[in-house]
């Protein structure tokens, strides 16, 4: 019965079918949803057909029933998309593919230009972050040409570009501006490089985007992109050190869906103790630093959104005999070869330290439109606690940091990029962001920052023009407004003796004595602005040239610093009467890539207008011993410099690469140098690579710093020992030197889809003696020796 049951039944679904009406058609187009062009050849399947578009794009579907129907559209390099239509319904229809999604295959790239715009640019893949998996931001960013640093030993790292740094520098962290305090000399970023897919830094002011104040320059940190398909990896680096004797763990783990949802984690834990010198070991610089970040969000073609958390804590120790008590002290360190303490190695961190702790969060969604561009809405939040502690008279005040400061920032941006047409884009977009740092009076000690809200809010445009084939243009403007509303109070010995009884008496709230309380309150309007073109002749021959204004606003740190600044063992007065910076640099760039080998060559001059410096004047008597007195001051100034590089493929496995910096900096009135500016170096590398041997890389590199023949005078201090003023020799720079640093490195699979890479680096092969001039340190102890770096970096 059952059987008869079933061929019932299928005669009636076959007897349905016959009678179905299967004569409807669809027609319409497939088009690419970024800039609305039709797509020739698109591919469009259902059952057992397939349908192909024509040279318009267009397609025709006949012979269809009355009945929903799952159609699969692809084409070339674009996101195959399945999609239902109901033809009793529709008679057209528009499918939409992205025809750019090749852009999330990132290419790796190693102090490579991008070619996008005419400003002077560099990225790190992700082959160097790993290198330097164990050290930090500022270590890796020395790989790029004209990129150094400014450094307080060996774990604090500022970078510096083309001459600039500090607040000029601009920092951006998986697209949020870092509010960390940047205006110290001794104030490293706050950031892990092993959150990073790749670092690009951009030369000048012309990014507008992201900050019209970065006159030195921009550092933005992308994590790497997770593409919309079902997928679990990761990657584990494990690293140990000789000099410090310590190393580092870090790890991560992304899955993604089809979906295009994701979530990523990542986690950092670095130790060292006590690191060396060639001849003894430099006491009191252990570091303990901890990160961790997590990451979630959905990644679909037409919209998105993703959250962001991030936490980073560092406790970093100082040098402990760059700890003076009075200038005879100073002058004993200057003079001596040795430093005035040398302990036995330990990884206790005791007094001077720091210890920052750093929390980011971020909210972002974007929308793309049809044939228009791509919507971005983003508010991020950022709280940075920094504490420095001193040596100090009891055991009690010891653990009372000196200086306790808690900056805490909220910013909403928004932005729109019009890139529908193939030969010009636009982005325009706007930022308000509202800041509060709060000096904690609990200290014991007089406020070095004091008490300050801060509101700042800007507008931008950017475009670019594509003239014909060989020839872009782009262009920008913005415009920004900064307000800082500050509580501050000062000694009135010190108030009067600056002038400001005469000048700011408007500002006075209260008088106590001996201080009176204050209420700053500055406004600035800035505004920026690039020009540039890039050409490109034969394929061959590539040309920049690009014009960037950028005005930046003092900082805190310029404006109010009264105090002992105790990290940097130092007193630093900042001045109320601070007027905003104006560059106007000029950069241009030739480059030729030949078949194998190629050069560039890249010229710049940076006029700057009321520009901020920091440098010794005198010294002052305290009630713990005298220090060295740091003022703010402005001059005009001009820094001339050029980046060059040059790379040869000798062979299949031969390479040789050569890069070398200059940058001169001065006050252009009384052609006075410019202090701390970078000495001129020259960078040569000789690598042997062979895939055939396990991946099998090697190289060896070598590094001469010229010494800095160009610097500001000394000042005349006051010797109590001598009893008579003598040359303080703070601003006298050390010799040249050159160091060779050796790494090699090779790959094991680790079953199917696993994979170890082995790594070993040394620096300062020959472990000389040597002092950079720009290490703070520099005074009171010689530079690093020679380090055996082991990295461990698996895959799965």
């Amino acid at each position: 019965m059952k059987r008869y049951t079933w061929i019932l039944v299928f005669l009636l679904g076959i007897g349905q079918l016959i009678a179905q009406d299967c004569n409807k058609s669809i027609t319409g187009y497939v088009i690419d949803f970024h800039d609305g062009e039709a797509l020739k050849g698109a591919i469009i399947r259902f059952n057992d057909r397939s349908i192909q578009t024509d040279e318009t794009g267009q397609y025709t579907i006949e012979g269809l029933c009355e009945v929903s129907y799952a159609f699969t559209v692809s084409h070339e390099k674009c996101e195959t998309k399945v999609v239902t239509l109901d033809v009793s319904e529709i008679a057209s229809h528009t499918f939409y593919l992205e025809h750019h999604l090749n852009e999330l295959d990132e290419v790796e790239i190693t102090g490579e230009k991008k070619k996008t715009n005419s400003s002077q640019e560099e990225t790190l893949g992700s082959s160097v972050l790993e290198e330097n998996s164990s050290g930090a931001l500022g270590d890796a960013l020395r790989k790029i040409t004209g990129v150094s640093s400014l450094n307080t030993g060996s774990t604090i790292v500022k970078p510096v570009i083309q001459g600039l740094n500090g607040s000029r520098v601009l920092l951006m962290n998986n697209g949020v501006r870092m509010q960390d305090m940047e205006w110290g000399d001794e104030h490293a970023p706050n950031v892990d490089v092993n959150t990073a897919g790749k670092i690009t830094v951009v030369k000048g002011a012309s990014a507008l985007q992201y900050g019209g104040d970065a006159i030195g320059g921009v550092i933005i940190v992308e994590p790497e992109k997770v593409a919309s398909k079902d997928t679990l990896y990761g990657k584990t680096i494990v690293t140990g050190a000789t000099n410090g004797r310590g190393g580092s763990l870090s790890t991560k783990m992304i899955k993604g869906y089809e979906s295009g949802f994701f979530i990523k984690a990542q986690g950092t834990l670095k130790r060292f103790g006590d690191v060396e010198a060639p001849d003894y070991i430099l006491s009191n610089t252990g570091v303990f630093e901890k990160g961790g970040s997590l990451s979630i969000g959905m990644n679909k073609f037409s919209y998105g959104w993703d959250a962001f958390y991030s936490f980073y804590n560092n406790e970093i120790g100082v040098l402990a005999s760059s700890h003076i008590g009075n200038v005879d002290d100073l002058i004993d360190a200057i003079n001596s070869r040795e430093p005035s303490i040398i302990r036995d190695f330990t990884y206790d961190i005791k007094n001077p330290k720091q210890d920052v702790t750093h929390h980011l969060g971020r909210l972002r969604f974007f929308k793309r439109y049809e044939e228009l561009g791509k919507w971005t809405m983003q508010y991020d939040f950022q709280k940075n606690h920094r504490m420095e502690f001193d040596i100090r008279r009891s055991d009690d005040l010891d653990e009372i940091p000196s200086i306790d400061l808690e900056l805490t920032t909220h910013t909403i941006t928004s932005d729109f990029k019009y890139d529908a047409k193939y030969d010009y884009s636009w982005n325009a977009g706007v930022l308000l962001r509202y800041q509060e740092n709060f000096a904690d009076p609990s200290t014991q000690v007089r406020r070095l920052i004091p008490d300050y809200e801060k509101y700042d809010a800007g507008i931008f445009f950017t475009g670019e023009y594509d003239i014909s084939s060989e020839a872009i243009i782009d262009a920008g403007v913005r415009y920004d407004f900064n307000r800082i509303d500050a509580k501050k109070f000062y000694l009135k010995s010190r108030w009067e003796e600056r002038g400001y009884d005469r000048d700011f008496s408007d500002i006075v709230l209260e008088d106590f004595g001996t201080q009176i309380l204050t209420n700053p309150v500055f406004d600035y309007h800035s505004i920026s602005a690039t020009v540039g073109v890039q050409y490109t002749y034969k394929d061959a021959y590539e040309l920049r040239f690009n014009y960037a204004l950028g005005q930046r606003a003092p900082n805190p740190s310029e404006l109010f610093s009264d105090g002992l600044h105790h990290s940097a063992a130092r007193i630093e007065l900042g001045d109320l009467r601070m007027d905003q910076e104006m560059a106007h640099k000029f950069s241009l760039s030739i480059e030729r890539d030949y078949k194998n080998w190629g050069w560039e060559i890249a010229p710049y001059a940076n006029y700057i207008n009321n520009y901020i410096l920091l440098e010794p004047e005198g010294v002052e008597l305290t009630i713990r011993g005298a220090f060295p007195v740091w003022g703010y001051r402005q001059a005009d100034a001009r820094l001339l410099g050029v980046d060059a590089k040059m790379y040869a493929n000798w062979h299949q496995n031969w390479q040789t690469t050569h890069n070398f910096s200059l940058v001169k900096g001065k006050e252009t009135k009384n052609d006075v140098p410019l202090i701390n500016m970078p000495v001129p170096n020259i960078n040569n590398a000789i690598i042997y690579q062979n895939k055939k041997w396990k991946g099998f890389k090697a190289s060896l590199e070598s590094q001469y710093f010229f010494e800095q023949n160009e610097y500001p005078a000394n000042i005349e201090v006051y010797s109590l020992r001598q009893n008579e003023n003598v040359e303080l020799e703070i601003n006298t720079p050390p010799p040249a030197y050159h160091l060779l640093q050796a790494d090699m490195e090779m790959e094991f699979p680790l079953g199917e889809h696993n994979l170890l890479k082995m790594g070993l680096t040394v620096n300062n092969v020959l472990n000389t003696n040597y002092r950079n001039y720009m290490n703070r340190q520099r005074y009171f102890s010689d530079d690093l020796g020679r380090n055996f770096l082991l990295r461990l970096i698996i895959n799965y």
